[in-house]
């Protein structure tokens, strides 16, 4: 079976998301760094988890460590909340030795909570439900409280959640296979966030891999579903449409602020990719004050 990598789209600012999905939403085989957690609201979820396919009856969560290949098959008459977050929304409460050990963490702990005790599934169930609710708050002091709940379930994680059985033991080899591939593309994506200004070639890349080109093309393909081309593009255009929506400055800036190399390139490439024009854009999505303005 094959994985793709899955890149969660989160708000600019803060690594983390919820939504609710019914049961007729499939979702194919994928695996990403994020943590997933799933809570089975209403009936019963069929989830791929690697090679396995269980089934998550209402009332029952899931974790999903970093870089652990996962699927969902339809299960009629269902919904599920999911909760993604990325553990660098914690960078400022640890230190590097830390970090690692939250990492290990969710490897290591028990990840269906049919197997915890059912005091322990109850106040963590409580605890999804208020940290969805507090993720759907218009209120300023919203993520404050989404922060709070994170921080209560890692500690109940931490605290209470058994450990797997087989803690201590060799992971798979199928299971290693994905931490090193997600290691490689995090590595080629931090590559990219730090130098997407500049003018960035497929040698330079592979490079940081210590791949060929050739080879680093069909691997980062083969992973994502994208050329390393359309990628960094798409990264770009993104970079683009915040400045945009954030900054009141000349084209030729925001050209050269995204990655582009000229206001020509800029305007052709994002008028292709959005629908229309980058000035167009930001007039569409500005504050009216800011609109005034331009």
């Amino acid at each position: 079976m094959s994985y793709y990598l899955e890149l969660p789209k989160f708000d600019q600012s803060f690594a983390f998301r919820t939504f609710l999905n019914d049961g007729m939403t499939i979702v194919y085989p994928h695996f990403h760094k994020e943590i997933e957690i799933i809570y089975a609201l209403r009936g019963r979820v069929n989830i791929g988890v690697k090679e396995d396919i269980l089934e998550l009856k209402e009332g029952e969560s899931y974790i999903f460590p970093s870089g652990e290949p996962h699927y969902f098959l339809a299960s009629p008459d269902s919904e599920r909340y999911v909760f993604q977050f990325d553990l660098s929304i914690f960078d400022k409460l640890t230190i590097d030795n830390e970090q690692q050990r939250l990492i290990e963490l969710f490897e290591n702990c028990e990840s269906h909570s049919r197997m915890w005790c059912t005091e322990l599934q109850e106040e963590f169930n409580q605890l999804l439900i208020l940290l969805y609710e507090s993720s759907q708050e218009t209120s300023s002091g919203k993520l404050f409280q989404v922060i709070g709940y994170l921080n209560l379930i890692i500690s109940k994680i931490y605290l209470e959640v058994p450990k797997k059985e087989s803690f201590g033991s060799t992971s798979r080899p199928a299971e290693m296979k994905y931490k090193e591939t997600l290691d490689l593309l995090n590595t080629v994506f931090d590559y990219i966030e730090n130098h997407y200004e500049e003018s960035l070639t497929l040698e330079q890349i592979s490079a940081q891999v210590g791949f060929s080109p050739h080879y680093f093309s069909k691997f980062f393909k083969r992973n994502t579903g994208q050329t390393f081309m359309q990628f960094l593009t798409e990264y770009r255009i993104k970079q683009a449409k915040f400045i945009l929506s954030t900054e009141k400055l000349p084209m030729s800036e925001v050209a050269e602020k995204s990655g582009f190399s000229s206001v020509k390139t800029f305007h052709h490439v994002f008028k292709s990719e959005v629908g229309i024009s980058p000035l167009k854009y930001q007039k569409s999505i500005q504050p009216e004050t800011m609109k005034k303005e331009v």
